[in-house]
């Protein structure tokens, strides 16, 4: 079937009527359906974690954070484990810039390690650098083996 018996090279609108009254009918064109991609976007992760000025230093307020999304390797079958992060802060003199976490979590992509330890690592390396009043990392992954777990640590840590 080529392009032009489906319509894909036009991009065009035009009307049809139906109950509710005329609306428009678009046809997608084969251009748009490229990938957007821009030349500064960064294509790799990264552990760069940024830190930006907090706007509020002398005010204590949360800043919580989350994704759905976080993936990494288990150490042993190196299948993939899927966890929502949570991070919750208090901060201080600055705040994590959110690309620069994006990239981050995304560096444990191809990454090795047990639940705990991710965890653990996520907490130390963002206490690293914006040094928060006070931060909680929850991880909640999903079912692995029929067991699900759920891990949180703090700084600074309770007790």
């Amino acid at each position: 079937m080529d392009s032009s018996s489906t319509g894909m090279d036009r991009a065009a609108s035009t009307e049809t009527t139906d109950q509710a009254g005329p609306r428009p009918v678009l046809e997608w064109s084969t251009q748009l359906c490229r990938p957007l991609m821009s030349s500064s976007m960064p294509s790799q992760p990264s552990k760069d974690l940024q830190a930006v000025p907090n706007p509020h230093p002398g005010r204590d307020y949360t800043v919580t954070c989350d994704t759905p999304e976080f993936t990494c390797l288990c150490p042993l079958t190196g299948q993939p484990d899927f966890a929502t992060v949570r991070i919750s802060y208090v901060p201080d003199a600055s705040l994590v810039e959110l690309k620069s976490l994006k990239l981050y979590l995304w560096s444990y992509r191809n990454e090795g390690g047990f639940h705990e330890d991710m965890t653990n690592r996520i907490l130390d390396d963002l206490v690293a650098a914006i040094a928060p009043r006070s931060m909680t990392v929850v991880t909640d992954w999903l079912v692995r083996g029929g067991i699900h777990t759920v891990v949180e640590v703090s700084h600074p840590s309770a007790g």
